[in-house]
């Protein structure tokens, strides 16, 4: 026994010896000191040793199991002390052929840019939420409740519209923020709004439409709102118009055909014309919708029509990022192909 033990002293150590890293050091401490190593293995046969040798054997054992355990702990010293000087000097200068670096979404930097052409026309930023509720998606924008735009297999509901009093569904447009605003604005008023309004608000909208080059189940919207006591059409062209020549260009064109919203009144679609490829000649695109606030929408947030007026607008932001940067297929925003991302 105590030859098995000498032998089992002279293969270990030198198997530590010869392990070539931390893995290898890992792998002879589970062969040679493990639940099912050769050290258990031959301290199980401490049994079968004559009762007259145990005492010395026991200490044999007990003594190579300490000098694996401490040959062990100073291997695996040794290797981690190897790894930390082979690790790169983070104080050394960094190459210059690096990995390019990341940046936003070209879809969050046009909202940033459009947040700032409508910054400096006076307009402020709101937001609400994108969970919704039929009081504020359909009811207070005059939307009655036999409109086509209500049906189910047209919007992502989440209560059953047939059970719920007041559905929750994801929002289909972001003139649910234009309601919430003015019932805020009232509500600080004491019931009645004391001061005008005038604010953009960028957001996420679902509709279950089909996916192609121009449309999609989620995409962003644009809306603005602006209240005060002598707003006209005028007011509303000229803000568009403005706004197309400061994001686009001063020979960006516009123009408004006659429409209909229930939450507008006059109503009109805004297009502009856009070239979508290189080499093609521009094209009118439709960018969205707007008019004049309806006097039930005004009324039913507790406000005045005959006291205040405004105009609402609503712009599709992809159209306005496929517009600027010449993209002809929406679904190329939302793949993630780093190489199509890169370009822009």
């Amino acid at each position: 026994m105590l030859e098995a033990i000498n032998s089992l002293r002279d293969e270990g150590l030198a198997a530590l010896s010869a392990a070539a890293g931390s893995d290898a050091v890992d792998a002879w401490k589970n062969a040679y000191l493990g639940k099912s190593g050769r050290m258990a293995a031959l301290m199980a046969g401490l049994k079968d040793v004559p009762k007259d040798q145990k005492p010395a054997v026991g200490a044999a054992l007990n003594t190579l199991r300490q000098q694996f355990e401490q040959a062990f702990e100073a291997a695996k010293a040794a290797k981690a002390s190897a790894v930390v000087a082979e690790r790169v000097d983070m104080t050394e200068p960094g190459e210059l052929t690096t990995r390019a670096m990341g940046r936003r979404h070209i879809i969050t930097r046009v909202i940033d840019d459009l947040l700032e052409v409508f910054g400096r026309m006076g307009f402020d930023v709101a937001e609400g939420p994108e969970l919704e509720d039929d009081e504020h998606n359909f009811v207070k924008l005059n939307i009655p409740p036999s409109h086509p735009a209500r049906d189910p297999i047209d919007n992502f509901y989440v209560d059953d519209p047939k059970l719920a009093a007041s559905p929750r569904m994801m929002r289909s447009q972001t003139s649910t923020v234009q309601i919430r605003v003015m019932e805020k604005a009232v509500a600080e008023g004491g019931g009645t709004l004391k001061h005008p309004i005038r604010i953009v608000a960028p957001g996420r909208v679902y509709r279950p439409d089909t996916v192609d080059a121009t449309h999609s189940f989620m995409f962003h919207q644009l809306e603005g709102l602006f209240i005060d006591r002598d707003v006209t059409m005028v007011d509303l062209k000229s803000t568009l118009l403005h706004f197309a020549r400061a994001y686009f260009g001063e020979d960006a064109e516009i123009r408004l055909r006659p429409s209909f919203f229930p939450f507008t009144e006059p109503s009109a679609e805004l297009d502009m014309k856009i070239r979508l490829r290189d080499g093609e000649e521009p094209r009118w695109i439709e960018l969205g919708g707007c008019g004049m606030v309806h006097p039930n929408v005004l009324r039913g947030c507790g406000i005045d029509p005959e006291v205040w007026r405004g105009f609402a607008f609503g712009f599709g932001i992809e159209r306005l990022v496929m517009g600027k940067h010449r993209i002809p297929d929406i679904r190329l925003l939302f793949q993630n192909d780093v190489r199509f991302l890169q370009q822009l």
